[in-house]
Order: C-alpha cells, then structure tokens, then sequence
C-alpha cells in the first residue's frame, strides 16, 4: 500500500482524530526537509502534525488544542479561521489566478495594495511611500534592499558606498544576502557568510549589555553609538545603509530604550546613509501601529515587510520604497534589472487586501495600542514577581522575558542545561506555543485576542515557569 494513503483526505483534515499520526510523521521523515531543524533528532522524536486552527487556537493530530502565543510565525494578525480571506483567494483564483508582472505588465489587486499601502504608510518627517517592490517573503524583500541601496549609490556616482551595517543577533531573512545581514552567528558558520561588504554592531540588549547602574536612557543613546563608531572606523564614504528590526524577534524580543532610534536617527542624518526599517515582524499593527518606525518616530528610506500583511495565509512580501531612493531609482535609472516570478502575485494581493480591510473593520491596530497591548503589559509585567523570572518586558503585541538562577545577581543558568528549551517543552505539553531563544521566552499573540484569552495565556505561563521551577529543584541547580 502506498503510505500517502494512509493520511487523510482534505475533506477530513478538520476531525483531528482521523489523522494518523504515525504515518504522517514516518512520511514527514522519509520527505520533508524543514527549514533551521535537526532532521536526525526530528527523525528520533516525529514532528507533532497540526491539522486544523481556529481563532487563536491550533489543534494536533492527536486532537490536542493549543494556544498559539507566537501567531504561527509572528504571522497570523487576523488569528485563524477567517472566511473572508479564503474567499478574497478564491474569488481571485477563479478571475485572475496568476499573471506576471514583467514586460510593462500588472494585475488589478498589485496596483490596489500598492496603493492601499501606500495610504496606510504615515509620513514622518516628511518622508513619505509613494511606490512598493512586491516580493513573496521578507528574505527575498531584504535581497532587494541590497539591490536598491547598491543601485541607489551608483546612480548617485557613488558606486564605493556599498557596507551595509546591521547588527549582531538580528535576523533578517535566510537567503545569502538576508542571511548575511542578519547577525546570526550560528547561519553565519554555514555557508561562508556573511557576504562582503556587510557588517555587524552590538544590539541595544540592556539586559546584557548595559553597565552596572547605567540608566536605560543612557544605555539607549551608547548603544546608538555604536553605530556612529562602526561608521567612522569604515570610512563614512564607503557605507550605505543601516538596517534593523524596530524590535528585534527572533533575536529574543530585544526592545530598545526610548532614546534609541532618536540617536541613530542623527547619526544616519549626519553621515547620509540610507536606512532600512526591517518590519517584517512589526508592521501591520503588532506593536499598535500600522508601521512600526511611526510608533519610535523615525525616517526610515526603506521598509521590509511580509508577514502581517496577509496574516500568514499567503506568501508575500515586499520593500515599501521612500521617495528619496524611489526618485533617484526611477528618473536615473533606466532598467531595474531585479525582480521575482511573484511579484506582485495576484491571489497574495488580493488576500492581502482583504487582510487590511478587516483589520481596518475590526480596528485590530487600534486595540493593540489602546487596548490589549496595555493589558498584555500589565499583566506580563507580573510575571517579574516569578522566582525564575529576571525581567518581563512587553512592546505592543510582542513580549519577551529572561529565565535567570539568581535575579539579585542576574547569575544566567549555564548554557548547556537549555533551561529555555526545558521551559518550552512544558509549555507544549501544557497547550501553549511559546518560543525559546536561549534563555529567553517569548510571545506574539494574534491581534484578534482578548483580555480573556490573555488571562488565560498568561495561566498557562505560569503553570510552565513553576514546572520549570520544579525541575530545576529537583536537578539540584536551585536551592
């Protein structure tokens, strides 16, 4: 018998119970190369198989219902289930499935989310978003900033401008050049990158990096100036741009202080060099802004984004482009020679569309900002009063806390014991997704949650943390 036939059809995927777990998982296993996973220790323990998603509740195969505090991959805004952007796919589908956006050739929903988003991006200091390069994800977004930026200088006489500074522990993407900008270390070891002329500074982590009774004022505007000394060690002549995350994710949820952005705002300013605002995580309204540089009041030149902007349940991505690089690129430049098969995919815009409209409708922007956002605050912020628990900290509709031995010392756990990965696994048996990096614990709950449903996470957290607890007691690493 073929083994495929032992999983089951579509029309049965939402009765979990019908899924036959060990086969999907010795077919995954035998097939399906997932990406940033050990396949050998995958292969040991079989993937846990997600069948069906509601609101903001996945289930598995064994019929198990799960919190999903990470929204998929920091994805699903809108949360699951929602009718209205299967339909905007199908209806798409059946008029227009797919056209290219090559040879002086577009497609309706390209041209309405280009402008819709446009609409949506608020203009700081006079700097505005005019025009967006539609991609499929954030990595394929981030190569075609370097493109850009390259390009941007070259047509300005200034081909010798090509550094791009980011900064460690920052992700941006896994293609070579997103890999590359990215501050990795471990995609860095595989594959001979980063690529060059792309470099890296310190990250604005003030639980690691700030000195002894420094405030977070003042560690904000050092952390700043790293930047300006990357610059001036380079050679200002030779740098292009600088790239960053509002707020780091994957990095861990590292928010920096306030007097953070205003600092390398200055610093870009003073030595001319592009900026590009990574938002593939922060836009579309998880920190309570359409786009995240709004809420830390800088001027970015470019803005990554995919993610949110269809909740995850379509690939797509893009660069919202600011006039400064958007003038110089369109009136100097001739033939962009950059571009992907998906560009401006109908069926993803269309979704998209319907993505923003139904945010708009149910104001899931505002309600981050207003308020969720301030109770998800409250609330994690109680998490500090945890034995295990150093520093709870929360921006919008992400939030992150650090697993410590000693909180009067800051004394971290060794590396070695994984507490965080300790932490994590009680929390999937406990029906709570919740990302460990490190030692750190992290959140991004869809945006449709409710006070309730915050109350309920936050139960769940704390039943994992005393778990936790317990472990570590009885493996004689706390007293």
């Amino acid at each position: 018998m073929n083994p495929s036939t032992l999983i089951a059809p579509p029309a049965l995927v939402r009765r979990a119970e019908q899924q036959d777990t060990k086969a999907i998982q010795a077919l995954d296993s035998a097939h399906f190369f997932h990406p940033f996973t050990d396949h050998a220790g995958l292969a040991s323990r079989g993937a846990r198989v997600i069948t069906r998603a509601d609101n903001i509740y996945v289930w598995d195969s064994e019929g198990a219902k799960i919190l999903d505090a990470m929204s998929g991959l920091w994805c699903v805004n809108a949360g699951y289930g929602r009718k209205e952007l299967a339909d905007a796919a199908y209806q798409q589908m059946m008029t227009l499935p797919f056209y290219n956006s090559f040879f002086n050739t577009t497609n309706v929903p390209a041209v309405q989310l280009a402008t819709k988003l446009a609409s949506l991006a608020p203009v700081v200091g006079g700097r505005k978003f005019e025009h967006v390069f539609f991609s499929s994800s954030g990595s394929e977004s981030n190569d075609t900033n370097v493109r850009m930026v390259r390009r941007y200088w070259d047509l300005l006489g200034q081909p010798q401008r090509k550094v791009i500074i980011s900064r460690h522990n920052a992700y941006h993407g896994s293609t070579m050049a997103g890999a590359s900008l990215g501050g990795m270390s471990g995609m860095h070891a595989q594959g001979d990158l980063p690529i060059p002329n792309i470099t890296h500074i310190e990250q604005p982590h003030f639980w690691d990096n700030a000195l002894p009774g420094e405030s977070r004022a003042d560690f904000g505007r050092r952390a700043a100036g790293w930047l300006e000394a990357e610059i001036l060690a380079i050679g200002a002549h030779k740098v292009a741009a600088f790239i960053a995350e509002p707020v780091q994710g994957a990095g861990g949820v590292i928010i920096p202080p306030e007097t953070y952005w205003p600092e390398i705002q200055r610093i870009v300013d003073q030595y001319g060099i592009l900026l590009i605002s990574d938002e593939v995580i922060c836009a579309f309204g998880r920190l309570g802004h359409w786009f995240a540089y709004e809420k830390f009041g800088y001027r970015p030149d470019l803005v990554t984004f995919a993610k949110g902007v269809t909740s995850g349940y379509i690939p797509l991505g893009g660069v919202m482009v600011g006039d400064r690089v958007a003038q110089v690129l369109i009136e100097q430049g001739g033939e962009f020679n950059h571009g992907y098969t998906y560009s401006g995919h109908p069926v993803a815009c269309a979704v998209a569309l319907a993505n923003l409209e139904l945010m708009e409708r149910e104001n899931l922007v505002g309600r981050v900002k207003d308020d969720v956002g301030p109770y998800l605050a409250e609330r994690f912020a109680g998490l500090r009063d945890h034995p295990l628990v150093g520093d709870a900290e929360t921006c919008g509709f992400v939030a992150g806390l650090v697993l410590v031995k000693n909180k009067t010392t800051r004394q971290m756990f060794d590396a070695d014991l994984g507490v965080g990965m300790i932490c994590r696994g009680h929390c999937f048996s406990n029906g709570l997704i919740m990302r460990a990096v490190g030692d750190r614990m992290i959140i991004a709950p869809p945006l449709v949650m409710t006070r309730a449903q915050i109350d309920e996470m936050m139960d769940l957290i704390l039943r994992c943390l005393d778990a936790t607890l317990d472990d570590l007691r009885a493996d004689g690493q706390l007293g």
